[in-house]
């Protein structure tokens, strides 16, 4: 239990090392090319998390240094300068997508009683939840001094759109939480606007930084929503295969929670009458034994849950790497095409 789950051609060495080098070549690479420019993100990070309230850099701080990739901010440094832009405004704006995903990040972690993040105890793990809501209000309120400091209604339309959207997946999934009756569209939904709409914004504000035409603020618009909807699949996937040391959290943490994702969609649709009553059981009831979790695993083996999960994460993955055909060959356009294969072999 709690082992990788082997996806046969997707390996080429085996123990998966080649795959896992790969995925973390894309990373790194990505990385290095826009090196100068996060730093200065960084830089803008720290700078606008000061306050004299000073529980608020102190909450903010072990969030934003607690591990993360950085994966949204780049794609905005990136996006833009594949569209050849030259100035500094992509800096703020990058600065303010994160802001926009830490603040949702502390809001998640007191909707679903969080107390690991990255391997590291969560923000309301350690200060409680009443902190946490609050700052992650202030960060959602420094992102729009960022958003109204740039100047460009477009980029406010695009930046706060995706903000609204966001919650509304939030309210969405909690909606459906618990519920097994939930279709593949309906979940779908849900990971669209809860984090896709942030993957898609953030790189579509770098075509109108760079005022490109509409054409290309579409295709990384596109890009962008697509690999979103890859990494979350993915995140999907890794709670019932990954070991806590490279999901950050423990193993099963969604089936204690009783979150409804799609491999659990899936082993439901595809389960007999007993299956579907322990699904309801475990996940609907919240009546869990020491063995479920095995059990669970093991149903969603059992109904290639979890591979087929991978399968429309890879289908997303394509669209995603399509829409950047629009653009000349470049060493940032590989690297946004080889950051899908990262998200993607997360899950080996």
């Amino acid at each position: 239990m709690g082992n990788v789950i082997p996806f046969e051609k997707e390996k080429s060495a085996p123990d998966g090392s080649a795959e896992e080098n790969k995925a973390a070549t894309a990373l790194a690479r990505l990385t290095e090319l826009v090196a100068d420019d996060l730093l200065k993100v960084n830089q803008t990070i720290i700078q606008k998390m000061d306050s004299p309230v000073e529980l608020i850099p102190q909450l903010a701080g072990h969030l934003i240094a607690s591990g993360g990739k950085r994966l949204r901010p780049m794609l905005t440094l990136a996006a833009t300068r594949l569209c050849g832009y030259e100035g500094n405004r992509h800096i703020q704006l990058a600065a303010c997508v994160e802001f926009i995903h830490s603040a949702t990040l502390l809001h998640d972690d007191v909707v679903d009683e969080s107390d690991l993040r990255r391997g590291v105890d969560t923000a309301n793990a350690v200060w409680g939840n009443k902190p946490s809501v609050l700052v992650g209000d202030f960060l959602f309120s420094r992102s729009f001094e960022l958003m109204t400091a740039d100047g460009s209604l477009d980029i406010l339309r695009i930046l706060s759109k995706a903000s609204s959207v966001i919650a509304e997946g939030e309210v969405l999934q909690l909606m459906t939480a618990n519920d097994t009756e939930t279709t593949e569209d309906s979940y779908m939904d849900v990971i669209a606007a809860k984090t896709a709409a942030l993957f898609a914004a953030a790189c579509e504000i770098g075509a109108v930084i760079a005022d490109r035409p509409q054409a290309e603020a579409d295709a990384l618009e596109s890009y962008g929503k697509n690999l979103g909807i890859v990494f979350q699949l993915i995140d999907d996937v890794l709670d019932y295969s990954a070991e806590q040391g490279t999901l950050g959290k423990s193993v099963g943490d969604d089936f204690r929670e009783g979150k409804i994702t799609l491999p659990i969609v899936l082993a439901f649709r595809r389960g007999d009458t007993t299956e579907r009553q322990f699904w309801r059981r475990t996940m609907e009831d919240l009546e869990q034994t020491d063995t479920d979790l095995e059990h669970a695993m093991t149903l969603l083996e059992k109904h290639n849950a979890l591979a087929d999960t991978v399968d429309r994460a890879r289908h997303y993955g394509k669209i995603a790497r399509d829409a950047l055909a629009i653009f000349p060959k470049s060493p940032l356009k590989q690297a946004l095409a080889d950051i899908v294969d990262f998200c993607i072999e997360r899950a080996y």
